[in-house]
């Protein structure tokens, strides 16, 4: 058997750092055990999908380093659901109803006052066809339910109500589904609802593992019974916990500020995207993994957290210096060019450990090749006059800094901070940053010289 996964998100905005998780969690799990990965366009809403953000998720996904083995779109495969829903229909497990939504909420409504659990009555089941036929003339149109096993035995293969699986990451689970209403398969105007299409969909594509977050728990147990109304075994499920911010608020497609988007166009890496959203809410470490073969290599599903998983934006930026810090220059190369940063690969072992993100750099490369607000207080004025006096002679070398300030030291009887921080703020223009050993030789004499009045 050939493990095979998808991810399957609407194309109806931007995908963000939450549910870009599911997508690598899918991903990864594929890469571990040799198997394939579906990206998988759940678009059968055509007033809400538009083909530029199908675009933009295929470019997101790529930058975070999953290449999807198949893409498939939901709205290409309308006839297969259209002959699912037909054999569901035939089998007396897909039923009318004519309920308007006001009338259900109303029922819901005395059902709780009654202390009953608002559970739908199946009266659309029970109703003939002579008054389908007069909410017919009404203008009503129909609403279909699919018929779960529960409620004393309604029809079905099996006359259990409890569904059962083990886990992948919760380990046993049970869902009763007596407790559940019949769910809606196909709304009023014809359209499908999520489920069957899915249902179908993973049948038809011989999708052997589905990996999803843990707020599709309870649906878990209505679509095994599907699968098994479809004549299909139902996949082994995992749900793992959602990325919450810190203070436990739900992420959505609205907070374009953690989109995967914006995160790249800010200047992360895409592996400290992929390290923060795999690695949150697990019982590892949350570091930063250099490349997608090493995450591959410390991805496990049972190390999962039962609780939520929260994650500070913050954290990001972390992970992101971490990565930086120990990226070689070709690694950054192109980058560099492209941001017109020159100074070759001594520049960039230079300043490396001083940036968050590969973009950083132009600042640094601004001291180095163009002009800079020295900064000088007027208690060193004297200090300064002094050290452009004592530059050493000779070309500017890594040895030079040492020297330099070893003999104003002696001549000023200035040590520690008061030594080397005018020096810098002069030179620079900043209170922090680089060893100023390597980057005197970056700078260069002259730029030195006229950079101390």
């Amino acid at each position: 058997m050939t493990v095979t996964v998808r991810f399957a998100p609407s194309p109806t905005g931007h995908i963000h750092i939450g549910n870009s998780r599911p997508a690598l969690y899918n991903w990864l799990f594929a890469k571990k055990m040799g198997g394939r990965f579906i990206l998988r366009f759940d678009d059968t809403d055509l007033e809400r999908s538009r083909q530029e953000y199908a675009d933009s998720i295929e470019v997101d996904l790529r930058w975070l380093g999953i290449d999807p083995d198949v893409i498939e779109r939901q709205s290409a495969r309308v006839e297969s659901y259209d002959a699912a829903a037909q054999k569901l229909k035939d089998a007396g497990l897909l039923y009318p109803c004519y309920e308007t939504p006001d009338e259900l909420e109303r029922r819901r409504s005395r059902q709780r006052a009654l202390g009953r659990p608002p559970v739908y009555d199946r009266a659309g089941l029970k109703q003939t066809k002579e008054e389908r036929a007069a909410y017919e003339a009404e203008g009503r149109k129909a609403h279909w339910r699919f018929v779960l096993p529960n409620h004393d035995g309604e029809p079905f293969q099996t006359k259990r109500t409890d569904v059962t699986w083990t886990d992948l990451c919760r380990g046993d689970q049970t869902v009763d589904l007596a407790s559940m209403s019949d769910p809606v398969l196909i709304r009023a105007d014809g359209s499908y609802l999520y489920t069957l299409p899915s249902i179908v969909d993973d049948i038809d594509m011989g999708v052997t593992h589905i990996i999803r977050g843990e707020d599709h728990v309870s649906n878990t147990g209505v679509q095994i019974a599907i699968f098994e109304a479809l004549g299909a075994a139902a996949p082994i499920f995992g749900h793992h916990n959602l990325l919450t911010t810190r203070d436990g608020e739900g992420l959505s497609k609205r907070k374009g500020a953690l989109s995967i988007g914006s995160l790249r166009e800010s200047g992360f890496e895409a592996m400290s995207v992929c390290s923060l959203a795999v690695l949150t809410g697990t019982s590892q470490a949350v570091e930063a993994v250099a490349t997608m073969d090493a995450l591959v290599e410390k991805f496990d599903l049972t190390s999962v957290s039962r609780s939520s998983a929260k994650f500070d934006p913050e954290d990001l930026k972390g992970l992101n210096s971490r990565l930086v810090h120990d990226m070689s220059y070709a690694q950054v190369k192109d980058r560099l060019d492209a941001l017109e940063i020159g100074g070759g690969e001594a520049f960039w072992l230079t300043i490396r450990g001083n940036c968050e993100t590969v973009a950083d750099a132009k600042g640094y490369w601004q001291i180095v090749g163009g002009s800079v607000e020295s900064r000088v207080e007027d208690e060193d004025q004297d200090f300064i006059a002094k050290a452009k006096e004592m530059l050493p002679d000779g070309d500017i070398t890594s040895d030079t800094w040492g020297a330099w300030t070893s003999a104003l030291k002696a001549e000023t009887g200035r040590k520690g901070r008061g030594l080397f921080m005018p020096l810098r703020r002069a030179l620079t223009g900043l209170d922090h940053g680089p060893d100023m050993k390597e980057m005197l030789p970056l700078i260069g004499r002259q730029k030195i010289l006229d950079r101390l009045p």
